[in-house]
């Protein structure tokens, strides 16, 4: 019998390797039956603005409407594709824990497709990736991305996500 996915969780975060997950999610869903959930989520990280001394709500509110105007373009492309229960939440804090334990727990994820980082070697041993921490800790299986919608290695995200 061949392993069905019935709750996918997809972290999004404008990047193309976050779209490419998110189309690679979509044809996921939709081979796993009506009943497969498709959730994407997108996670401000408060973090980055605790050091702007003049910090004040109207960034966070700025960077939340710029996601829900992707992320509602996302479930559009979702539904025209035929996956019938498509949502997205938009959380607030630190994207790691959020995204390998906090929203999984809660929506039951069983699968979590991510893009493969979009990190350069020195950024993610100063900063560290969030894909590699989701690879590791997360209570669900996990399929990162690395290839386009043909199968093929990604040499330029930015072109690739054209297709």
């Amino acid at each position: 019998m061949a392993q069905t996915y019935k709750h996918i969780l997809v972290p999004v975060d404008g990047s193309a390797e976050a779209e490419l997950a998110f189309k690679k999610a979509v044809a996921v869903a939709k081979r796993n039956g009506e009943d497969a959930e498709l959730r994407l989520l997108h996670v401000v990280d408060t973090r980055a603005f605790q050091n702007i001394s003049s910090f004040d709500t109207s960034m966070v509110e700025q960077v939340t409407d710029t996601a829900k105007k992707t992320l509602d373009k996302y479930i559009d492309y979702a539904k025209e594709q035929g996956v019938k229960n498509a949502s997205y939440s938009i959380e607030y804090g630190a994207p790691k824990t959020i995204i390998a334990r906090d929203v999984p727990k809660e929506m039951g994820a069983d699968l979590i497709m991510i893009g493969a980082t979009g990190l350069n070697a020195v950024e993610r041993i100063l900063i560290g990736s969030v894909t590699e921490y989701v690879t590791r800790t997360a209570i669900c299986d996990v399929l990162v991305v690395r290839t386009d919608l043909n199968n093929k290695l990604i040499t330029n995200p930015k072109k690739q996500n054209k297709r």
